[in-house]
């Protein structure tokens, strides 16, 4: 499903115009963005939790040349689905 799937399944479940829904979802993914960009974390009770982990500074291998190169400390986004969800989808 792609985003524009998603918002006509989203405009069709809560009875909305198409481009209500598209605010909606383009809204709630600005807010989560937000949200992680400082660090703070987003829990949807019954659904998940987006968060931010650290990745640690690495070595890493050039597959091309088998060169050892740094790889630099980066911020991850993730998203722990809750039970609720998990359930739906077994």
């Amino acid at each position: 499903m792609n985003k524009s799937e998603f918002v006509d399944a989203v405009a069709d479940k809560a009875d909305v115009q198409k481009s209500d829904a598209l605010k909606i979802v383009d809204s709630m993914t600005e807010v989560i963005s937000d949200a992680l960009k400082t660090k703070d974390q987003v829990t949807l009770v019954g659904f998940g939790t987006f968060l931010v982990s650290e990745r640690a500074a690495r070595k890493g291998r050039n597959p091309r040349t088998g060169e050892e190169i740094d790889i630099a400390a980066s911020n991850v986004p993730r998203f722990k689905p809750g039970k609720a969800l998990k359930d739906a989808i077994n």
